[in-house]
């Protein structure tokens, strides 16, 4: 499982960066092959100054050696060796018409002291942080994920959708970051799902993202903004900032375990503002985007 994860993370970043190249027609990715000195290493490709995308990534990484000590603790382990890799994007639009997105498919593995798998499980999600509110597309991300999920159990897109709905909140603000999407953790072979159904999801969820988000972005990016729009994009960016560095674990674990800075940083946008005190007035569209950051059932209502 391990190889043909890692394998798979390496095709799923290739067939979205191929995608996110074609829609922008100007800016390629620049490629950052990296080692890690405890074992392994990845592949982090950085997108930027485009005509459609101002800054978005595609890391993918593959590391394994001993698990770091504050790792250890979490688990409750000493000294335990393991395997990790997995795919991670954020895209940020130039246009505030087009929404922020992020994704993330992994997989881990913890061995014994003679080499046997003691726990493996998997992990992952894609969810969506629109600037202005079109709720045609919001309910077509949440349907091309149930879509997916729905391949390999119906019972998992409303169980997903929930913890993603948990996950993504700035707690600070009373806030969610974005609309949504699906997120797991922790998932684990059992009586009723084996690592294989696990596999299938990571791949299907992989595929599902590029007919969730790219067309949303061809039905927005052309449409005119001034710098009002923009001046509201970079607030939201500004609580984008705010949850990663505060709430986000795998940022907080990457900065607490000395990992590297360069790729646990890279979701961050490039323009982002704080002003004081700062509340879009009652009936304009931006007011209308604060009132949907809430959980809320898409596919039904849509």
């Amino acid at each position: 499982m391990r190889e043909r994860f890692a394998q798979l993370v390496k095709e799923i970043q290739d067939a979205i960066c191929a995608q996110i190249e074609a829609l922008d027609g100007r800016a390629e990715f620049e490629e950052d092959v990296w080692d890690r000195p405890g074992g392994g290493g990845g592949i982090t490709r950085i997108i930027r100054d485009g005509k459609v995308f101002e800054k978005g990534g595609v890391n993918t990484s593959e590391v394994y050696g001993t698990l770091p000590e504050m790792m250890q603790k979490r688990l409750g382990v000493d000294g335990a060796e393991f395997f990790a890799t997995g795919v991670s994007l954020v895209i940020h639009p130039v246009n505030p018409m087009v929404p922020t997105v992020h994704l993330n498919y992994r997989y881990f593995e913890m061995y014994n002291a003679d080499g046997s798998v003691k726990d493996a499980w998997f992990g992952g999600g894609a969810d969506l942080t629109p600037y202005y509110l079109f709720e045609e597309d919001c309910v077509h991300f949440h349907k091309m994920h149930k879509e997916s999920c729905d391949t390999i159990d119906e019972a998992f897109y409303p169980q997903f959708k929930k913890q993603c709905d948990e996950y993504f909140v700035n707690t600070h603000r009373n806030e969610n970051r974005g609309i949504g999407g699906i997120f797991y953790d922790y998932m684990r072979a059992d009586e009723k799902h084996s690592a294989e159904d696990f596999y299938q999801l990571a791949k299907s969820n992989g595929a599902a993202f590029l007919k969730a988000y790219v067309p949303i972005v061809e039905k927005r990016k052309n449409i005119p903004y001034d710098e009002n729009h923009t001046f509201w994009q970079e607030i939201r960016r500004g609580r984008y900032v705010e949850f990663n560095l505060v709430h986000d674990r795998g940022t907080l674990f990457g900065l607490k375990t000395n990992g590297r800075i360069e790729s646990i940083l890279m979701s961050l946008p490039a323009r982002a503002r704080w002003e004081y005190d700062f509340h879009p007035e009652v009936g304009t569209e931006e007011h209308k985007l604060v009132e949907a950051l809430q959980p809320r059932n898409w596919i039904e209502e849509g």
